[in-house]
């Protein structure tokens, strides 16, 4: 039998990898995880009681775009947070980021541009859906690297106009994962004027909008309201996971131009999986109060201010403008990660297990990914651990 080969260049997937680097050893000490990026603060006290109230939904199939109350939270949510007004018709709810981030890819992007195989911009590292989504659809994925030397954002706008003229779709990641840069004001509008010259959509996956260190992230959606932009050139993703501390919830929704999420809603009416109704109460519930996000935020800021205390002095370490990972130099990814187990206990991910090699180098090799999730003390242990086995 015979299996697809568009996947083919597709490397294991990063914790699968990670566990092959890792568990034929022993750790040096009482383990501490510090890979995945799952929230580990208190979720809201609202939850338990929303869905008891709702259990009986279970019972029934849910509307497929999102309740009308829940789609209302959402675009509240989306004026009180960027100021912009947006109807039902730009809005659909998604079992998370992820499932959004590759369906709407496979709902917009053209089959060619321009004759030639579409072309999918991403930053280098990145978020391994964006690859896996352009595979799917027959497009060509580019890397784009994101390193100190762009602001760890990708500079798009430096590409040769033959590559841009192919672009169907743009990813960018603000604030990014795993750099933790924000996109600056002038930097979306650039890239807005970019697809519009180009003709390309822009993908911007938000989901740690609300985790920040010293000022809210500006949003996509917000810059092409100020500027004019074509509504169909962006579409926004937008997650409870980081935000609320709900990763197993699985929500989250996409806003963009009304043709582009005709479109996908079509394509999730034949192929989606629509969120269980008493899930669509309780994401209701989550997008209509700040309180919970604000406290959030000042646990976040305090690891903020515990890292700058562990590594003050160390060379090459900046702490993120926003997000929860911390993305930090070494000699080599992963010696520095299995160093790391093998004598301190520490858990920590590869930064070239998140890039591709391009261009002859991967940007991602001399970098450790260490996600800030953990409960305080249990964090700053682990940071101090970190330290004194890789810089120390």
């Amino acid at each position: 039998m015979q299996f697809p080969e568009r996947f083919l260049s597709l490397p294991d997937y990063a914790f699968p990898r990670l566990r092959k680097l890792l568990d034929p050893h022993k750790p040096g000490a009482e383990p501490i995880a510090m890979t995945i990026g799952e929230p580990r603060h208190p979720m809201p006290d609202f939850v338990g009681p929303v869905l008891a109230e709702s259990v009986a939904g279970f019972a029934v199939y849910p509307p497929n775009d999102g309740t009308p109350e829940l789609l209302a939270a959402i675009s509240g949510w989306l004026k009180r947070r960027y100021g912009v007004d947006l109807g039902d018709d730009r809005l659909m709810v998604l079992n998370g980021t992820r499932e959004g981030l590759f369906n709407a890819a496979v709902a917009l992007c053209p089959e060619a541009k321009g004759g030639k195989r579409p072309i999918v911009l991403m930053p280098n590292p990145f978020y391994q859906v964006y690859a896996v989504a352009a595979l799917a659809m027959g497009a060509e994925p580019v890397y784009v690297p994101a390193t100190a030397a762009t602001g760890f954002l990708p500079d798009y706008a430096a590409l040769p106009k033959e590559v841009l003229d192919r672009v169907a779709i743009a990813y960018l990641c603000s604030p990014a994962n795993p750099q933790g840069a924000i996109a600056s004001r002038d930097y979306l509008a650039g890239l807005l004027r970019l697809a519009e010259t180009h003709d390309f959509r822009i993908f911007s996956d938000e989901c740690y909008s609300e985790i920040w260190r010293d000022a809210p992230p500006p949003g996509s959606l917000e810059v092409a309201a100020e500027i004019g932009a074509d509504p169909e050139r962006i579409f926004v993703f937008h997650s409870l996971s980081k935000r609320s501390n709900l990763p197993g919830l699985r929500s989250g929704f996409v806003a963009g131009g009304p043709q582009g999420i005709a479109r996908i809603r079509q394509l999730r009416a034949f192929a989606g999986a629509p969120l269980p109704l008493p899930v669509q109460r309780v994401s209701e519930q989550a997008w209509s109060d700040e309180a919970h996000v604000r406290a959030n935020l000042a646990l976040y800021q305090e690891k903020f201010r515990i890292a700058d205390e562990v590594f003050a002095g160390v060379q090459g370490f900046s702490n993120p403008e926003g997000g929860f990972f911390l993305w930090l130099p070494v000699e080599d990814g992963e010696e520095a990660a299995l160093k790391l187990w093998t004598q301190a206990g520490v858990r920590v991910l590869p930064g070239a297990y998140l890039s591709r090699d391009a261009g002859g180098q991967n940007p991602g090799k001399g970098y450790i990914r260490v996600a800030m999730v953990a409960p305080r003390d249990e964090m700053q242990r682990g940071l101090i651990r970190l330290r004194d086995c890789i810089y120390g």
